[in-house]
C-alpha cells in the first residue's frame, strides 16, 4: 500500500487528539514546556499563522504550525529578518516514528514555506538535548546557526536558505 501523506489544515475538531499526542512522552522529550491551549489556537487563525494537520492515508499523523517570526505576535523569535519561516512539527503516535513519515511531513512543509516566493529562508529550534532532531534537520539541508535560550530552554536555532533547498 502507498502512503501518502498530504496536509489539510487543523480545526476544532481535531482538539481531541492533538490533547492525546501532547501527552505521549516522545511528543514531550521534544517539547516539553509547551501548553498548546487547544482549544483557543484551533480557533484562532491569524494571519501569520498556519496550523496544518498532517494525515496518512486519511488517518492523522501528525501536526505541523508555520509562522512569520516577524509578524507572529508574543515575538518569541526576538529581532528576526523579514521574509523567513518556522515550523514546528510532530508526530502523533510512538508507533509512526522512524518510518520516514517525519520527513515527508517536513518536506511538504518546507515546499509550502517556499511556494511564496519572497520567502527566503525557515527556522528550527530543536531542543539542544535532541540530537536526533538535529541530525533530521540536518539531513535535509538546515544548517546550525547558534545556541539560544527560548522561555529558558536551551535550543539549537538552524536555518534552510531558499538556495539550499532543491
Amino acid at each position: 500500500m502507498k502512503h501518502e501523506i498530504k496536509l489539510r489544515k487543523a480545526n476544532p475538531t481535531d482538539q481531541s487528539i492533538l490533547e492525546r499526542w501532547d501527552q505521549q512522552q516522545h511528543v514531550i522529550d521534544a517539547d516539553p514546556d509547551d501548553d498548546w491551549e487547544w482549544e483557543k489556537e484551533l480557533a484562532y487563525e491569524p494571519s501569520w499563522r498556519e496550523q496544518l494537520m498532517a494525515e496518512l492515508n486519511g488517518e492523522p499523523l501528525g501536526f505541523i504550525q508555520i509562522i512569520d517570526p516577524f509578524d507572529e505576535e508574543t515575538h518569541y523569535w526576538g529581532e528576526v529578518d523579514k521574509n523567513l519561516r518556522a515550523i514546528d512539527i510532530w508526530i502523533g503516535e510512538k508507533e509512526n516514528l522512524g518510518k520516514g513519515y517525519g520527513t515527508q511531513m517536513m518536506k511538504l512543509a518546507i515546499n509550502r514555506c517556499f511556494e511564496e516566493p519572497n520567502v527566503t529562508a525557515i527556522l528550527i529550534d530543536p531542543l539542544a538535548t535532541n540530537v536526533k532532531a538535529q541530525r533530521f534537520y540536518e539531513r535535509l539541508g538546515f544548517h546550525f546557526v547558534e545556541k539560544r535560550h527560548f522561555d529558558d530552554v536551551l535550543c539549537y536555532v538552524y536555518k534552510l536558505k531558499r538556495e539550499n533547498w532543491s
